[in-house]
């Protein structure tokens, strides 16, 4: 049985605190007792003026409702009149009652949030009821629609209205029923109603009324930092307060951090106990404290982890404390003076962001050079597994070079730091400009292990759009979750963030959260222009090979829609992209005179799968110094087994040449486990331990469960005992599988007696990549050290202008070469010919290409690139020897390469003929001119093979949409990729990838 109180907050003192109500059932004599001792007032406790109350006081099975109340943006639509609303079970026959919606504005064009907690299940709705009082000046109201979302059930339902509840325009109705719009119900993540109690103690001080903020952690999962008292509300001493809070299905609670951020006096708090109980099948967790969270206090932390007791508990977790050495760098300015936020991650749960400020061994810290030493106590992690270290960015000084982190157990000889290696900075302006790094033990690779995940944000084309605020995001996935990670350095190096109608690019790299299902994004309302038209999200994960759209399409703004400056978004579209995998490459200049360079270096890898694009080495940091070692992370294809790299530089710049010494290059591949006999007894050994510490857990909660059962006067852990003695008995072999399994997750990811292992390639260099030294190349191709596969050639290539009017050209030209087993040369510009003047008409240019080995020629492909006074070529052939075999190979041509002959075309595939077929005639200019020519036979041959696609590209109408640059583009098919030709004409396309 239950009732429904309220009041309508009329008056000077409206607020009302209740302590019960009876109710006497004069006809059958009987009492009802209504105990609530709750306040009923805007400005106390929840703010919430109506409530549900049990009879004897029983915990409310309070279900949350959001409801969310849009106003029409129409002249007038606003209304000061009281708003309610009745909702409708999906039969009909079970309702909320009239809810009056307190604290609303309805404002036009103004969006009105509200929490209702009633002690029925309506979810899905059938209908709604809204209207109001008619009362006051602007009585009159236009209802746009009305959306609920029920967070227990997970369903959002959308009921339409768009009409006037006004007693003088339309039909003159003041409440409406309204439907809902099927088509736009949507599933949200499912969240249950749980009541938290928080007992401060009655010790002198021992209050607070700073920020407190928790995270809750169970068997599936953990919530978002969960902030309690939003509005600095006090936790007075000797006070128990209590909170509703919905969270998802996190399955058997083990942990509860409880954390405040301000380190100044008086804002310490000393913490009894928490207790956490589900409101619907009143499962209850108990989570003890006892400590202060003061930076003055006991041990200075204001950090507190509780483990999870009581009769639901199956396992009691111990405490533990991880002594953390932080290594700053030797390099110049590698220190800084930001805030430093570490988290540790283990085989079970995490540590939570901590603060870095409580130094036991320094007290100027992160400077160069620096080892500062911390201690973090957390409910035990088992073992440590990866490092997360971020810093604020804030102060003169806050680029920071990370060289590693050090983690042990307090008490355990230094002998057993697990080092977690970084040797990267930490800097807007340096490396890739993250300032957040995700660290793995020396035994692994975290840059080629973590995921990338690349955001696309897409500002609203409105009036006002943009931010000067700081914007943050945080992605949800199936297995885990992101930070709150700010978005401070765009990939596209644009000015100024956030401007209207544009979009900016993030990279976030992070362990792999699985499929995303959702992310929050919002900004913290700072700037001059702080409000901010959110267009869309777009994220992609190329290892995945998934593209995410999350559209928005809303204002985040506090005078805008619902106020809000945080939005939930999920899913619109998941399409397949191409599927990546990351690799790492390390370069080492030499250290001779003038051996560094300022051009843009690039490398293509070539495997037994395929071929990379041509990837160009970028960083925010200066890099290919002399004696310098710089280390790059590249997406690409998968092209298996490595067999060559092609290494270059693109000769710009005031110091462009080039010595380079060694090229490592590693990836990761997923192949058969095959230990030693020592990793074996290891892994055995890690095994044997953990059953031991699962064990001793289970033991410790039994133990505790038969004390408090045997202890008189016990509430409500003595009630169900024994059911949950026995259960708990039953499902002890359940719980061992269950827990065993965590240490196999790994494994199990890439399939039984299956691991991810990082394959390592060296290439020998040792020679200068410059005009004027060696060979004058710039660009070399390598092949993995030690690795038996294809040797270096040389191809002399002979290139036959025709003998036709104005057929020769000033425009630079270039040629790829085709193998059988070994890909391609890569487009090599041809420069140094054995002539002074090149491609002139009637003349043979001889040039020299180093590669590796192609084995038998396949094709060619020759353009130019349409500069010069006279870039119209006439092409008769191209002849290459292959100096390793002395074959030579025949490409006849015999058409135009230019914009006004032919068909327009600057670049050509040429396949090889035999011999025979290159008649040289002296009477015949140009070749192949004469009557029954085999190369007239040989034309139709290769045009059979080819392929034609005819390209249309549509610029934008819009201002200044069109450009007089020269535009490039490169189709992408299944088997490789086609010519970067340059479309010279005004329509074009199908998808492809443009550059100008």
């Amino acid at each position: 049985m239950k009732i429904n109180v309220g009041h309508n907050n009329k008056g000077g003192s409206a607020g009302w605190f209740l302590s019960k109500i009876i109710i006497e059932d004069i006809g059958n004599k009987r009492k009802y007792d209504f105990p609530l001792n709750r306040w009923l007032a805007l400005d106390e406790d929840d703010g919430k003026i109506q409530r549900d109350i049990l009879v004897g006081g029983a915990e409310t099975t309070a279900i949350t409702y959001i409801v969310t109340v849009f106003t029409g943006d129409i002249r007038g639509a606003g209304t000061k009149s009281k708003i309610y609303l009745v909702m409708y079970g999906a039969r009909g026959n079970k309702n909320s009652g009239k809810i009056f919606l307190e604290g609303g504005v309805f404002d036009r064009g103004r969006t009105d949030i509200f929490h209702i907690d009633l002690a029925v299940l309506l979810s899905p709705l059938s209908r709604v009821s809204i209207g109001h009082g008619n009362i006051g000046v602007n009585r009159g109201w236009y209802c746009e629609k009305v959306v609920i979302l029920c967070p227990f059930t997970g369903i959002q339902q959308t009921f339409p209205c768009s009409n006037w509840l006004d007693e003088k325009k339309a039909d003159g109705l003041i409440e409406r029923q309204l439907y809902e719009m099927v088509s736009l119900r949507k599933k949200r993540l499912k969240k249950y109603p749980w009541s938290l109690w928080v007992w401060t103690t009655d010790l002198k001080k021992a209050g607070t009324n700073s920020p407190i903020f928790i995270q809750i952690y169970g068997k599936k999962g953990r919530t978002d930092e969960i902030l309690l008292n939003p509005n600095n509300k006090w936790f007075k001493p000797g006070i128990i307060e209590k909170f509703r809070m919905e969270l998802p299905d996190l399955g058997r609670f083990y942990k509860i951090r409880a954390w405040h951020d301000r380190q100044n006096p008086g804002s310490g708090w000393h913490l009894e106990k928490m207790t956490l109980m589900n409101t619907i099948n009143k499962d209850k967790y108990n989570f003890n404290c006892n400590r202060w969270l003061d930076a003055n206090e006991d041990d200075n932390e204001i950090v507190r982890e509780m483990t999870a007791e009581g009769p639901t508990v199956r396992r009691i977790m111990g405490m533990a404390r991880y002594r953390v050495t932080v290594c700053t760098g030797e390099l110049e300015g590698a220190g800084t003076d930001a805030n430093v936020y570490l988290c540790l991650f283990g085989d079970v749960g995490d540590t939570g962001e901590r603060l870095l400020y409580n130094c036991r061994n320094n007290t100027d810290l992160f400077e160069k050079g620096n080892a500062d030493e911390f201690t973090i106590e957390s409910v035990t992690m088992r073992k440590v597994r990866r490092v997360r270290v971020r810093h604020d960015g804030k102060g003169s000084g806050s680029g920071w070079y990370l060289d590693r982190v050090l983690v042990r157990e307090e008490g355990q000889p230094e002998s057993d730091n697990v080092e977690f290696p970084c040797l990267r900075w930490l800097d807007k302006d340096k490396d890739d400009g993250q300032l957040v790094r995700e660290l793995l033990p020396s035994d692994s690779n975290a840059t080629l292990k973590n995921f990338r995940y690349h955001i696309s944000v897409k500002t609203g084309d409105v009036s006002g759009a943009s931010t000067d605020s700081r914007v943050y995001i945080k992605l949800y996935g199936e297995k885990s979750d992101t930070i709150k990670q700010i978005l401070l350095v765009s990939d596209n190096n644009l000015k100024d963030y956030f401007e209207r109608g544009r979009v900016d690019e993030f990279t976030l790299e992070t362990l792999n959260i699985g499929t995303i299902n959702r992310l929050v994004i919002g900004h913290d309302s700072t700037g001059m222009h702080a409000g901010w038209f959110l267009g869309s999200v777009q994220i992609r994960v190329p290892r995945q090979g998934k593209q995410y759209t999350f559209p928005a399409n809303r204002w985040l703004d506090k005078n805008q829609a619902d106020g809000r400056l945080e939005v939930e978004l999920y899913p619109s579209e998941v399409v397949e992209i191409q599927k990546l995998v990351h690799y790492e490459i390390e370069i080492w200049t030499g250290d001779v005179g003038g051996a560094g360079t300022t051009s843009r270096v690039f490398v293509q890898i070539y495997g037994e799968e395929g071929k990379t694009e041509v990837l160009f080495l970028s960083s925010r940091s200066k890099v290919f110094d002399r004696g310098s070692k710089d280390i790059f992370q590249l997406e690409a294809v998968d092209v298996g087994e490595i067999y060559k790299i092609r290494l270059g530089h693109t000769g710009e710049g005031f110091g462009p040449s080039w010595f380079v010494d060694t090229v490592w290059l590693r990836h990761l591949v997923v192949q058969e486990e095959n230990l030693t006999p020592e990793e074996e007894a290891r892994k055995k050994k890690e095994k044997d331990k953990l059953r031991q510490l699962l064990k001793k857990e289970r033991l410790k909660a039994k133990l505790q469960r038969k004390k408090k059962k045997k202890k008189k006067g016990s509430d409500e852990e003595e009630e169900g005992g024994e059911e949950e003695e026995s259960s708990s008995e039953e499902s002890s072999s359940e719980e061992e599988e269950e827990e065993e399994s965590e240490e196999e997750e790994e494994e199990e990811e890439y399939g039984p007696g299956m691991q991810e292992v990082i394959v390592q390639y060296k290439f020998d260099v040792n020679r200068w990549l410059a005009r004027g030294k060696e060979d004058n190349e710039l660009v070399v191709e390598l092949v993995p050290a030690g690795q038996s596969g294809p040797e270096p050639n040389t191809y002399e290539v002979q290139v036959i202008t025709g003998n036709v009017p104005k057929a020769g050209t000033d425009a630079n030209v270039y040629l790829t070469i085709y193998g059988e087993e070994y890909g391609d040369t890569g487009e090599r510009p041809l420069k140094k010919s054995d002539k002074s003047n090149k491609f002139e008409q009637g003349q043979t240019d001889t040039f020299t290409i180093y590669a590796i080995d192609l084995g038998t020629l396949t094709k060619i492909r020759i353009r130019h690139d349409n500069t010069g006074n006279r870039p119209g070529w006439f092409l008769d052939r191209v002849d290459i020897t292959d100096m390793n075999n002395e074959t030579t190979y025949y490409f006849p041509c015999q058409r135009w390469l230019a914009v006004e002959e032919d068909d327009g075309q600057l670049s050509r595939e040429l396949l090889p003929v035999d011999e025979s077929y290159v008649l040289p005639s002296e009477d015949e200019e140009g070749g192949g001119q004469g009557d029954n020519n085999p190369l007239d036979n040989l034309a139709l041959e290769q045009k059979d093979k080819s392929t034609t696609f005819s390209v249309t590209i549509k610029t934008g109408d819009k201002k200044n949409a069109g450009t007089d640059a020269n535009v490039f583009i490169t189709l992408f098919g299944t088997q490789d990729n086609n010519a970067t030709m340059t479309e010279s004409t005004e329509e074009t396309v199908l998808q492809s990838i443009f550059m100008h």
